[in-house]
């Protein structure tokens, strides 16, 4: 495998985005702590703290009392999405101006892969330094990022996590280990607590001894293919992500005893179906037909049915799919348990790919509906992201075990 090419992506991560917008939209905001919440009640979670806000140890995720607890003098902000929304594309309309964007990772993180000619150091200085005062001129004086600069994506994302707010860092293969060793395992995007964990069992307690394995042995930890590739991340390797042609996304689940019958068995495929969107959303696709699949207790004892669908990737079109589909399911099968559901979305297709129907007459009233619904499913999207896979949900999730 060559040898890595140190300049070659820069990874831009905006600071306290969120709170940075608000205190950009309302002066008064700047320079004191302040979080963004979902509702303004006590109860609920910080979905975003200013840089203000951190010195007092409040971060997302943070209890609201918590929070007010720590800074008595705290600010608390509702959340606006479609203004982070606004905010985001003019981001990106001032970043191309500087530097192309080869992926976009979230609302506040993106990816370039430098042109050839800004590949040294002094030209990658440049596009990073001019990046970040056309952010302050042309989108907000609050507006900042903190930038990485490596010789792949992945090791530009740990670089922009080391100095904040508004860093610049490079991790140059020369001299990047001496930056790694001082980071915590899970300091490393990929490494949870249950893949710390992991590392702990095979002895693995530091960056310096992960840098240190072979890639093999990375693999046997992983116990799949995914520790290969980290090892090679790590090291500063540019692995060509594979392109794929995917055709469906499913879930499916063998139900445990007391979530048999249908009550409990549709909230199983309820929370199925939410996964699938959601993984519909992060491949950036849409699905055009919905189709549910159960067991009985008996393997002979099988139904499927499809529907479908205007091309969709939002929760409520799947949900309301789901809905139809179960109630023919309860009245044609006629059991009084299931031993298995599976939900399957195929007809997979990307934006451009969407014709409108030729005779599609659905009202502006349908139409601002469905904007609202592809926008509440985005920001449920980003909330679990930043609290936990499951922390906002739709209706009951069932306990498994």
């Amino acid at each position: 495998m060559a040898h890595p090419t140190p300049y070659k992506w820069l990874f831009l991560d905006l600071n306290s985005y969120f709170a940075s917008v608000e205190q950009q939209e309302n002066p008064r905001l700047r320079g004191r702590p302040m979080i963004v919440v979902p509702m303004l009640t006590d109860g609920t979670c910080a979905i975003a703290a200013s840089r203000e806000a951190k010195k007092f140890g409040i971060k997302t995720g943070t209890k609201v009392y918590d929070a007010k607890r720590l800074c008595p003098g705290l600010a608390c902000v509702l959340a606006r999405h479609d203004k982070y929304v606004e905010y985001h594309h003019r981001i990106l309309d001032e970043v191309i101006r500087h530097t192309p964007i080869d992926k976009v990772w979230s609302v506040d993180e993106l990816s370039s892969r430098l042109p050839p000619n800004k590949r040294s150091k002094e030209a990658a200085t440049g596009v990073a330094m001019r990046l970040k005062a056309g952010l302050r001129a042309n989108v907000g004086e609050v507006i900042t990022c903190s930038i990485g600069i490596a010789p792949n994506s992945y090791l530009g994302k740990v670089g922009s996590d080391m100095q904040k707010p508004d860093g610049l860092v490079f991790l140059e293969p020369e001299t990047m280990t001496e930056k790694l060793f001082q980071l915590d395992l899970r300091d490393l995007p990929g490494i949870n607590f249950a893949m710390e964990a992991r590392l702990h069992k095979a002895g693995i307690r530091s960056v310096e001894q992960l840098w240190n394995l072979s890639p093999k042995h990375a693999r046997r930890i992983w116990n799949n293919v995914g520790g290969e590739k980290f090892w090679y991340n790590l090291h500063g390797h540019d692995i060509p992500v594979a392109e794929t042609n995917r055709s469906m996304v499913g879930h499916s689940r063998i139900l445990d005893p007391h979530l048999r019958p249908l009550p409990q068995a549709k909230l199983v495929a309820r929370r199925l179906t939410l996964k699938a969107a959601s993984r519909l959303r992060r491949m950036e696709m849409y699905a055009s037909n919905f189709d549910l699949s159960v067991r009985g207790a008996d393997r002979e004892d099988r139904w499927s049915a499809g529907i479908t669908i205007s091309p969709s990737q939002d929760n409520f079109t799947f949900l309301r799919a789901l809905d139809e589909l179960w109630v023919t399911m309860a009245t044609t099968f006629r059991v009084g348990s299931l031993k298995k559901v599976s939900v399957t979305m195929t007809g997979l297709c990307e934006r451009t790919q969407i014709t409108p129907d030729l005779f599609d007459t659905t009202s502006p009233a349908v139409q601002q509906a469905q904007k609202r619904n592809d926008k509440l499913s985005a920001v449920m999207d980003e909330l679990n992201k930043k609290y936990g896979g499951e922390a906002v949900q739709l209706g009951i999730s069932p306990k498994t075990s």
